[in-house]
This record gives structure tokens, C-alpha cells and sequence, in this order.
């Protein structure tokens, strides 16, 4: 029998790029699943191919509002993951960060279940330390563009310690490292999504700065295996690095993305926004350790499938994604 068998499960941001996957995953595993999402970045299209299962509900619905449910247990993902959308409501932004995850822990409290919650690699900010480790304790601008998102997630952590403490919850923390794959929104302004486009359109490759700032890329089903391996690892809540410690510059990744569509975009340069991070590679010994996790899937085998989904999204736009070999 699956973990999950059985089990209601609550997803908020459920049909977003990572909600979605997980809801496909908890299904497969046998559990009832609670899909919740506003719709201000999540896509109906990601969750059209479950809404006849009689195991999936759809709500739509906005954190920041309290709900009450009956659910054994809540992975909170429910919260624009972007800078171009993050930023364009950074209040909003903000309030789904604090007051959506104090909603979600009342209602674990309530049933007596347990939350995992996403929080995400930007609490390191800037980091002055590389690779980073969860004892890390960042270095944020709490004033910058970024900071709705940042902070945001560095303060819903305070939160669930805080919960834990108080009335004893069973709170677990993942902290998200880059991650891409099948249903990103083609917008969403992250770095693989832009290329991707931008490659199958035959529109210039935007990089910010030289290129040569870092990023470590983990695909989205190695991320979701994490989740479902940390829901279900007892007396262990975290926070712990889930993320794919291969790194690469950025202007490596886009000339990859050429490579693999045979695009014939060119590479520009803009300015680097504030406060945009030089490194980030997590460091995941921790889960190693404890969760026995480790990412599987090669950056060019997830480029390939992520190429495929856009290309395949974007259509007649597009031109034909070239396997490299």
C-alpha cells in the first residue's frame, strides 16, 4: 500500500507549475486530493487531465482568506514564485507569504495533520557562502524589489517554528532550489522558461549581466519525489535543501538550449536587476541524510522534456525541438 493511500490531501497552488505535479503524483499514490488555487499564476490547463477523477477536487480560492477543511494533510506551495509576478502585487505577495501560512497551520491545528511547506532558496538572498547549507542564516535586502518574496518566505518560516513550538504541529520545511520542467507558464520570466521561448521563437536570448552568475537546475519530478519522501519522514521537520547541486552559468544553459532546439537566436546582454543573486547551488546532505534523496534526471534529459512540452504548447509559433544526438 502507498503512504498516501487513503489520505485527503490538501495542495494550495495546486495548479501551478510544481502544484500541479504534485497533484498528478498524490493521485497516482492513492490519496485523495484537494486541489486550491486562486488562479493568479496557476493554469487550468495543468489540472485539465485530472478533473474527471473522482479523487480530485478543484477550489478555487485565495489563501489569505481562512477556509476550513477536513484533510490529513496541506503542502502550502500557494505563492507567486517569479520576480515578474511576485513584484507586480508585492503586497499581495507578501500577505499570501504571512497570512496564508498562518491560515494553513490553524487549519493543520484544527485537524491535527500535518503541513509541508515550500519555502524557497531566495531566504539565502545574496549568499556569502557557497555552496549553501540550511545552517545558513542568508543575506537579503528586506528593502529591494525582492524583498516581498524573500522575506516573505524567511518570515512564514518563523512562523511554522513558531506553531511548532506553541502547540506541538507537525511542520515540515522544504526550501525550493531552481527547479523547471512541463507546464512552467511560458511567462513566469524565469530563466528557463525565457530561454526555452525565446530559443523556439527565433527571438534573441536575453541575459542579464554577463551570463556568468550561477544557477543550479533540479527537474520537477525529482523535486516532487523530495516532497512526498519529507511528508513522510517522521520527527524530522527541517528546513532541508531540495534542489539539484549541478551548477551552471547562465549563459552556459542558454547556449545549451540553442544547442538542443537548434535555434538560430542570438545571445543579448541587459542590465543586471538589484539584488539578483551572483551563486546559488544548494548544498544536500542533508536530505542525502536524512530523506535518502538525491536528483536523477540530467539537466539536457529535463531540457529536452521541458523543450518538447513548450514546443508542443507554443505550436505553430514554434519551430521543431532537435534531439542533440
Amino acid at each position: 500500500m502507498s503512504i498516501t493511500d487513503n489520505k485527503r490531501v490538501l495542495v494550495t497552488g495546486g495548479a501551478g507549475f510544481l502544484g500541479s505535479h504534485l497533484c498528478k503524483r498524490l493521485l497516482g499514490d492513492g490519496a485523495e486530493v484537494i486541489c486550491l488555487d486562486n488562479f493568479y499564476t496557476g493554469q487550468k490547463r495543468n489540472i485539465m487531465h485530472m478533473m474527471n477523477d473522482p479523487m480530485f477536487t478543484i477550489l478555487e480560492h485565495d489563501i489569505t482568506v481562512p477556509i476550513n477543511l477536513q484533510v490529513d494533510e496541506i503542502y502550502n506551495l500557494a505563492c507567486p514564485a517569479s520576480p515578474p509576478h511576485y513584484q507586480y502585487d508585492p503586497i499581495h505577495t507578501m500577505k499570501t507569504s504571512v497570512m496564508g501560512i498562518i491560515h494553513m497551520l490553524g487549519l493543520t491545528k484544527r485537524v491535527n495533520g500535518k503541513i509541508m511547506h515550500a519555502s524557497t532558496s531566495e531566504v539565502y538572498g545574496d549568499p556569502e557562502i557557497h555552496p549553501q547549507s540550511e545552517s545558513y542564516w542568508g543575506h537579503v535586502n528586506p528593502n529591494g524589489y525582492r524583498a516581498c518574496y524573500d522575506e516573505g518566505k524567511r518570515s512564514a518560516e518563523t512562523i511554522c517554528f513558531d506553531y511548532k513550538r506553541m502547540h506541538d504541529l507537525q511542520v515540515k520545511i522544504v526550501r525550493i532550489f531552481n527547479t523547471y520542467g512541463p507546464n512552467m507558464h511560458p511567462e513566469d520570466g524565469r530563466v528557463v522558461s525565457n530561454f526555452i521561448v525565446q530559443a523556439l521563437k527565433n527571438e534573441p536570448i536575453t541575459i542579464y549581466g554577463d551570463g556568468l552568475q550561477t544557477r543550479s537546475f533540479c527537474y520537477a519530478d525529482d523535486l516532487i519525489e523530495g516532497f512526498v519522501r519529507m511528508m513522510s519522514k517522521d520527527n524530522f521537520c527541517g528546513p532541508v535543501n531540495l534542489g539539484n547541486p549541478g551548477e551552471f552559468t547562465v549563459r552556459e544553459l542558454a547556449e545549451m538550449i540553442l544547442d538542443i532546439t537548434g535555434s538560430k537566436s542570438q545571445l543579448i546582454e541587459k542590465p543586471l536587476p538589484s539584488d539578483d543573486p551572483k551563486h546559488r547551488k544548494p548544498d544536500i546532505t542533508l536530505a542525502k541524510q536524512e530523506l535518502d534523496w538525491v536528483p536523477v534526471v540530467p539537466l539536457e534529459e529535463g531540457l529536452k522534456r521541458t523543450i518538447k512540452y513548450f514546443d508542443e504548447l507554443l505550436g505553430a509559433d514554434s519551430i521543431p525541438a532537435k534531439p542533440r544526438r
